[in-house]
């Protein structure tokens, strides 16, 4: 907002009428018995499921689970239901031809990778089950979860993991196990991760030492404070009233330096 301050911000902190929460649990991948009869229940109760892979092939650098071989094992699990399989190397008519499959109903299944985290309506969907989920960023578990809970019946969101997780991994579980707020989501993220560098390309950490201000803490603070300073322009655009004078006065000192974006806090 300090950057951008002609812009205007549209708050959306509800859930449309008739939705509920999603239920987020995190499980580790030995109990696959307990995750499938779960799915199956699901599946019996007239609902679809999605099941996200964070690659498409076996990787040889990286030992977690893919997509062509879970679509296998998914097949094989639940013989009796139909599955859909899109991922983004898929030819475009492909794709859309597996996903009007699994919105008309024709498919019980969905097997993707993150191509479905956004534009994908399917309010019959009810749980979302996301392989390695410590692969993930909070802000893009956030958007596949919200593929599910589009209807008026109780969804699920299913984070798997390995038991091997860092300290940060854990955090990030946690945060969504514990919220379904996309505002404190985003706020955790930027304590996690960093506000990276607002004049360059770092996208995280910390490129820049604010000497008082939290960019994650004092959002509000900053939106009050580019208020004010927008009521003084409009009121005093000549710079002639007593009271604002100390005020532009640095506004003059700072045009004649080389600006610091470190010292607006």
């Amino acid at each position: 907002m300090t950057l951008y301050g002609d812009l205007d911000v549209s708050v959306i902190d509800e859930l449309p009428p008739g939705r509920k929460p999603i239920q987020t649990i995190h499980q580790f991948d030995n109990r696959r018995a307990s995750l499938y009869a779960s799915i199956r229940k699901q599946i019996e109760e007239g609902r679809q499921i999605y099941i996200v892979y964070p690659l498409i092939k076996e990787s040889e650098k990286m030992d977690i689970k893919n997509l062509e071989e879970g679509y296998e094992l998914i097949c094989a699990e639940f013989p009796d239901c139909r599955v859909s399989k899109v991922h983004g190397k898929m030819k475009p008519v492909e794709k859309d031809a597996e996903m009007q499959r699994f919105v008309s109903g024709e498919t019980q299944i969905m097997v993707a990778t993150t191509v479905i985290e956004v534009g994908v309506n399917v309010p019959n969907a009810s749980v979302m089950v996301i392989e390695n989920a410590e692969r993930f960023g909070l802000s893009q578990l956030h958007q596949l979860r919200g593929r599910v809970g589009r209807g008026a019946d109780q969804s699920y969101c299913i984070l798997v993991t390995t038991y091997k997780l860092t300290e940060e991994t854990r955090k990030r579980l946690e945060i969504m196990v514990q919220t379904n707020d996309g505002f404190e989501i985003a706020e955790a993220d930027l304590k996690l991760r960093g506000p990276g560098d607002l004049e360059g390309t770092q996208q995280s950490g910390v490129a820049f030492d604010l000497k008082i201000a939290d960019i994650a803490r004092d959002g509000q603070l900053l939106q009050y404070v580019r208020e004010v300073a927008s009521r003084i322009v409009d009121e005093d655009p000549a710079g002639t009233r007593p009271e604002n004078a100390i005020l532009w006065q640095q506004l003059q000192a700072l045009r004649k330096t080389n600006i610091n974006w470190a010292a607006i806090s």
